[in-house]
């Protein structure tokens, strides 16, 4: 018996349903989850200020480092395999997530000092190191000052100030924030930090649907935090100049790093030019490209990532 038009139409209406289910399920990927209840936080104290440590899990310790957009909730979906056999680390970076806000010390090298301090207070001797964006540069200093407590680096998609093409880099036209601060450029983000976050996420992404609105709802309301604007442009972004130095001065001293380093590059960011990025300042350098990515990596592509850098850091 032929099919009535309200059953076709209802049969329709669910392949429609279903369909859109699945293309938004392909699209939107990112989403912001709690930790693992294996982890605990803690505020540890700093120069001038504490910073938010997330710590959980036993075994080999690996420590995660943010970057702008982001805080340390970015790592989680690395968390989640990783606290299974290693002690995993992720502060917020000075100034940034849930860490106070001091008004000075955003050089890179006193930063770095400060994460040896906090590994020092966890009785931590050596880590592998896992950064992205603003986190690479910290991750440098670090690995350049203590590179014997640094077993391997993973550093993604960001440049390192004074180094490889870091000042041919300034004259790209999306990196015009470099120098966006003041106390009037503050004054017009206050009360707009999800607008600005959306221009990095939707100029800097492959896909801007795959960092969903629950993402960026969360990075936004960090950031409209009570001196995380000003410490992100006033504080990390202008202290670059200064980090270009200190970078130099560091490469004179002690030379290319020597540890393993895997430099990823999102395939319509930085792509396969992280290798050389870091080929200039580690004598161990090997390069991984995520597809359909840009720089949010870890929003993007998250379990492409994950399936690259646990295997690196795991490998005797």
């Amino acid at each position: 018996m032929p099919r009535s038009f309200h059953q076709i139409s209802s049969v329709l209406l669910c392949v429609a349903v279903l369909s859109l289910s699945l293309f938004a399920g392909n699209v939107a990927t990112a989403e912001v989850k709690p930790f693992p209840s294996s982890f605990r936080t803690q505020q540890m104290q700093v120069t001038g200020g504490t910073q938010y440590v997330r710590i959980g899990g036993q075994g080999p310790a690996v420590l995660l480092l943010h970057g702008f957009g982001d805080t340390g909730d970015m790592w989680q979906p690395l968390a989640d395999p990783l606290v299974k056999d290693h002690t995993v680390i992720i502060p917020d970076l000075r100034g940034m997530g849930l860490s106070s806000h001091p008004e000075g010390g955003y050089e890179k090298v006193a930063q770095a000092r400060d994460i040896a301090a906090i590994l020092d207070e966890l009785k931590v001797q050596k880590v592998a190191l896992v950064t992205h964006d603003i986190g690479n540069m910290v991750g440098y200093a670090l690995a350049a000052q203590y590179p014997d407590r640094i077993t391997k680096w993973v550093a993604m998609d960001a440049p390192l100030p004074g180094l490889g093409t870091w000042y041919a880099q300034l004259t790209n036209p999306k990196l015009w924030h470099f120098n966006f601060r003041g106390r009037d450029t503050e004054r017009l983000v206050a009360g707009r930090e999800r607008i600005l976050l959306d221009r990095f996420y939707n100029d800097l992404s492959a896909n801007p649907a795959a960092i969903d609105e629950q993402t960026r709802d969360h990075y936004a309301a960090l950031y409209a935090r009570t001196g995380a604007i000003h410490d992100a442009f006033s504080g990390q972004f202008a202290a670059f100049t200064q980090d270009g130095e200190d970078n130099k001065a560091l490469f004179t001293r002690v030379g290319k790093l020597p540890m393993p380093v895997l430099a990823i590059g999102g395939e319509d960011s930085f792509g396969a030019s992280m290798r050389s990025e870091l080929d200039y300042v580690a004598s161990n350098v090997q390069g991984a490209v995520i597809t359909n990515s840009g720089h949010w990596i870890m929003e993007e592509e998250p379990q492409q990532a994950i399936g690259i850098i646990i295997p690196f850091i795991d490998r005797k």
